[in-house]
């Protein structure tokens, strides 16, 4: 091929003839990850028959010896590890706790430099189970047909009626199991559900989701006593108890961590251990109806009670609001979106400690794993799929307007001004749909991936900031018209709400993707620092080699594979396009396997306080699993053809930022490293999806067809013909009947049937020479009728706009 011919050409050039062949070698060696000996036989091999002297050919071939034999390696590994050891930050107990949480997954192989595309493809697919699906269809969708999004906004609450439903259907119990009369539900089912609330309520969306995430429940199942089980799973599936979870403070917010809440334990008169609490607590959602908290604080033991010290550490437990010196009932206002947010606090709350304390006695002090480990699992369920929900929703209710809505005698959807952010909204909501289904798969699996679940978090919120900027944009003076045909302004206010809760995202990027990841996800990085700090010699040296065989393997795999665009890779299955974005991820990742090692090795500890560093890195990592994601539905849903719009857009735009992210490194990392951004510059992944791509997606999105329905699934449809989703969709299929129709009087002007008129003056004409029906002449007014209602937006009297407040 002709570039491998430049390839071996360019070799050649710089490294003279007789150095080429074992140039070309030695990448092929690293590029294939070849053990020791197979170097040894190389250079040892080259040193010979170059003519170099015996005593250098013998120094060469004695250090791999040395290397070979563990014993012998060892000895310089002791040294490197005592170096390292004054270099390496301390990890704090929670930093250690935080890293230890969870498990990795397909983050791993994309920090390895070389992914198993199969392993990564053959991730199962979830699909929920005939009673999830009944559920979706009777219990869900009934609470979204009594629902009025605008009327919760103006009356500033949940009606009574739909709240007792939310009880009575267990909603608060999707993730109760069956056998304490919960619903039992899978992480695809409770995600199914937020995504189909958050299409009709945002407010009902996380009214629901709370008690479904990190909270009282989710606590019980994992840790608690039997004892605790019994007392509140039931009640908490069946709407009795209604539970929050405190753990937010005025001076605890992302660095959950410096908690002042506290807890003393003491023996009572009756000899049993109590604890006396006092806290204050903030962003609390349910807790001014809660009638059980749970509560994050950090546990006393002044007298040794338990035989473990005097300070505990962080411990969780579950507090009754009826309890003396428990304050509840205030509210914090989140934008004006009603759902219950508050603070609460606690004045020396007494309580039994072994009743109380998640997990009993047993469980005092180890609150932080708790948290770590169910903070891992809920992130990528609960905000990722109320995220790909509204942008779901978007895209239907956005397209619907772009269509019906006509500037300049055509509809503005045709517009390119307006095609480049329909094509965004479309694309975001294939894509995030795509990540949110394999993130579930690995919940369902019983994989808790914090790194993984914290990039859903991230983009997924971060994405739906731009979609309702982009609907905005679209929507005109229809989105900035408040009022009950206004269905994105509510969306539009609340999006920054999901931006700051389970973790605000500019920590989110910076220190939990790529700061949490580097160690976690990389093959070897966290089992170094581990083995330092326990002075571990055998575990630092496996450790420690492997390392440096891994930065050789993924510097000749980045060589390899930038010189030749990533055509050396593998397809892993993919023909086509698709095999072609293959090769580029693979391209991707050994790029950032040599980068991320670089910035560990040259800045060590310090590299966590270079967030702007940091945060490019956790793009680039981020971007890798969206791509990830998105090959995995392509392929889960047939690799249609009709589908490559969406694959190419969504994959041309993870790959651009990926290269937007390395640019940002190479200029403000080390200067030597500005000279690798020209040859960056030269031989990139990837720009920004075409014009081409976004009118092919702009026009599938405005198209009347299955994919439309399919790219839009999993949103509430509304059979009342009040609401105006519904009135927009009769429109929209009214005017895409009509267009058809126009297009037969617009041929018939074409071959000179009808005279050259406006086509509004031709319709009477067409009738009467046949070249459309009287049935079809009155689809054209129909549409024109339905046309000119859905546009209307929203007006009030004086009495009307005052008292809406």
């Amino acid at each position: 091929m002709e570039f491998l011919n430049q390839y071996y050409g360019m070799l050649e050039a710089y490294c003279g003839q007789a150095s080429f062949a074992v140039v070309l070698l030695a990448l092929t060696l690293g590029y294939f990850g070849a053990p020791l000996f197979l170097w040894a036989l190389l250079i040892v091999g080259y040193l010979f028959i170059t003519g170099y002297p015996l005593w250098l050919v013998g120094a060469a071939l004695g250090a791999f010896v040395l290397f070979l034999i563990p014993p012998l390696r060892q000895i310089i590994s002791s040294v490197i590890m005592k170096i390292m050891k004054g270099v390496l930050p301390n990890i704090s107990d929670t930093e250690r706790t935080a890293l230890e949480a969870g498990v990795v997954w397909c983050e791993g192989e994309l920090f390895s430099g070389n992914p198993d595309i199969n392993k990564l493809m053959d991730q199962p697919y979830p699909k929920l189970s005939a009673d999830e699906q009944a559920f979706m269809d009777g219990p869900v969708e009934e609470v979204c047909k009594l629902m009025d999004d605008w009327k919760i906004w103006k009356t500033r609450k949940i009606s009574e009626e739909v709240f007792e439903l939310l009880k009575k259907g267990k909603f608060f119990g999707m993730i109760v199991p069956k056998e304490y009369g919960g619903l039992g539900f899978s992480a695809l089912a409770n995600s199914a559900v937020i995504g189909k609330l958050s299409s009709r309520s945002v407010c009902a969306s996380i009214t629901v989701m709370v008690p479904n995430s990190l909270g009282p429940a989710e606590l019980l199942i994992h840790y608690g006593t039997q004892a605790q089980k019994d007392r509140y799973l039931s009640k908490l599936a069946n709407g009795q108890e209604i539970p929050c979870f405190g753990l937010t403070e005025p001076g605890a917010g992302s660095d959950a961590g410096s908690l002042t809440s506290s807890a003393t334990l003491f023996k009572g008169d009756d000899g049993k251990i109590y604890m006396k609490l006092n806290w204050q607590k903030r962003w609390i959602t349910l807790a001014a109806i809660s009638t059980v908290i749970g509560l994050a604080f950090r546990l006393y033991d002044p007298e040794n009670l338990l035989g473990k010290g005097e300070d505990l550490g962080i411990t969780c437990a579950l507090i009754p609001s009826s309890n003396e010196g428990v304050v509840i009932g205030r509210r914090h206002d989140p934008l004006g979106v009603p759902f219950y947010n508050c603070p609460t606090e606690g004045k020396d709350v007494v309580v039994n400690a072994e009743d109380a304390i998640i997990g009993g006695l047993d469980g005092a002090g180890k609150g932080w794993s708790m948290l770590m480990d169910c903070l891992g699992a809920g992130r990528g369920i609960s905000l990722p799929a109320q995220c790909t929900g509204g942008a779901k929703f978007a895209a239907r209710v956005v397209s619907n307007h772009a269509v019906l809505r006509k500037q300049f005698g055509i509809s503005i959807g045709k517009f390119e001004g307006v095609e480049e952010p329909m094509a965004r909204i479309a694309g975001s909501a294939y894509y995030l749909e795509a990540m949110r289904m394999y993130t579930l798969s690995a919940l369902d699996q019983g994989i808790s991936p914090p790194v993984v679940t914290a990039i859903a978090k991230y983009n997924a919120t971060e994405d739906f900031r731009k979609i309702v900027n982009d609907s905005m944009d679209i929507m005109g003076g229809a989105g900035i018209s408040m009022g009950p045909k206004n269905l994105i302004a509510i969306p539009y206010i609340a999006c920054p709400i999901g931006i700051t809760v389970e973790g605000a995202n500019i920590l989110t990027r910076t220190l939990m993707i790529f700061g949490q990841g580097a160690l976690r996800a990389h093959p070897y990085a966290f089992k170094e620092v581990d083995a330092v700090e326990k002075g571990d010699l055998k575990a630092f040296d496996k450790a420690f080699w492997g390392h440096i065989g891994h930065i050789v393997r993924n510097l000749c795999r980045s060589i390899v594979l930038s010189t030749t665009h990533g055509l050396l890779a593998g397809r892993g299955g993919f023909s086509g396009k698709a095999g072609r974005y293959v090769q580029k991820l693979k391209w991707a990742s050994a790029s950032f396997a040599i980068m991320s090692d670089l910035a560990m090795g040259i800045l060590g500890g310090k590299l966590k306080f270079k967030e702007k560093l940091t945060g490019r890195y956790a793009d680039i990592l981020s971007q890798m699993y969206i791509a990830t994601a998105v090959l995995r539905k392509f392929k889960a849903d047939g690799e249609r053809e009709e589908d490559l719009p969406y694959l190419e857009y969504s994959m041309d735009l993870c790959f651009s930022k990926i290269q937007k992210a390395f640019d940002g490194i190479f200029d403000n990392f080390i200067p030597p490293f500005k000279l690798i951004k020209v040859w960056s510059n030269y031989n990139s992944l990837a720009t920004e999806p075409s014009d081409a791509i976004t009118h092919k997606l702009s026009k599938l999105i405005q198209t009347d067809s299955e994919q439309r329905d399919r790219i839009t699934a999993g949103i509430f449809y509304p059979t009342n013909e009040s609401d105006q989703l519904w009135r927009q969709e009769k429109a929209f299929k009214l005017v895409s009947e009509a267009s058809a129709i126009e297009k037969k009087i617009k041929k018939a002007v074409g071959n000179k049937t009808l005279p050259k008129k406006r086509v509004k003056d031709l319709v009477d004409l067409a009738v009467e020479k046949g070249v459309i029906t009287a049935s079809e002449k009155e689809t054209i007014a129909e549409s024109i009728k339905w046309r000119w209602d859905t546009i209307q937006v929203d007006d009030f009297s004086a009495e009307e706009f005052v008292s809406r407040s």
